[in-house]
């Protein structure tokens, strides 16, 4: 079986790249998602606002390919204001919980200069395994 290129429904194309690539052995590798909406606009407030979004992308394209966020195995968060994200972190906390309720991947955090959408002040990245029962 090919690797399948996993969309959620009605989301704006992805240009360039994919936003999961399901492999075969139920790998699924999500692209980083930053803080836009399925039309690729970016949601209105600040660091929170988009972290709660791009956590959303991520639990969608998961949910695409058949899983959970409980199939959540590993996130990569990039970030470009380390004191905001400090500063934030009980509404980090909330916001986390509203996408991903207790469920704590393993994590890596990495504070970046800048990202390729000049908006974007975060972006995760993540690995699933969905079960893929026959």
């Amino acid at each position: 079986m090919k690797p399948q290129t996993i969309h959620p429904e009605g989301w704006a194309p992805a240009l360039g790249y994919a936003n999961g690539i399901l492999m075969a052995d139920g790998t699924l590798h999500i692209s980083g998602q930053i803080g836009w909406n399925k039309d690729k606009k970016f949601v209105k407030g600040g660091f929170i606002e988009q972290m709660e979004q791009a956590l959303t992308n991520i639990a969608e394209i998961a949910r695409a390919a058949g899983g959970e966020v409980d199939d959540i195995g590993r996130l990569t968060w990039f970030v470009k204001d380390k004191a905001e994200y400090l500063a934030k972190q009980r509404e980090v906390g909330k916001a986390y919980q509203r996408v991903f309720g207790k469920h704590f991947p393993a994590m890596s955090m990495i504070i970046v200069n800048d990202l390729i959408e000049d908006e974007a002040m975060i972006e995760i990245e993540a690995t699933a395994y969905i079960n893929q029962k026959a």
